[in-house]
């Protein structure tokens, strides 16, 4: 399989979100080709920061592995991560993180800083961003259009 049919998997996760009122962002974790964790964001709902689609997904894939570093896993998410998220992905030693779409106002993936260019005593984590970007930026663009009218 490949980084596409991941982030369509991504996609699913973010439709999910949209449903909810949510920011229509979705995650999964990818180890050994096979799908171990999957979120998307539940910050209205449960009221908490820390419920971004990317920390749901490496805490289930941390409760599932029992281990709070996941340097073989790779990450798929629809939207460039933020600085918590950037951050959680680091300490977690994830190998590749995908992302779909580029976050001007905030993603630490290279739109607004790159924090995956720092080192912090980390192995390097290989990052792609634009996957299937259009389809990814589109959904949120819906998302917010929609929210506005109300």
């Amino acid at each position: 399989m490949d980084k596409y049919y991941y982030m369509k998997e991504a996609l699913k996760e973010a439709k999910k979100a949209y449903k909810k009122k949510e920011v229509p962002v979705g995650a999964i974790l990818v180890y050994n080709g096979k799908i171990i964790a999957r979120a998307h964001n539940l910050r209205e709902r449960k009221q908490n920061v820390f419920t971004h689609a990317e920390v749901l997904a490496i805490k289930k894939a941390n409760r599932k592995f029992k281990c709070w570093h996941l340097e073989n896993c790779e990450l798929y998410v629809t939207l460039e991560p933020c600085p918590l998220c950037a951050g959680a992905i680091i300490q977690t030693r994830l190998k590749k993180v995908y992302f779909g779409a580029y976050d001007f106002k905030g993603g630490c993936g290279g739109s607004v800083l790159n924090l995956f260019n720092y080192r912090f005593q980390n192995p390097e984590i290989i990052l792609e961003g634009g996957i299937l970007e259009e389809e990814c930026r589109d959904l949120i663009k819906s998302f917010f259009k929609e929210l506005r009218k109300k």
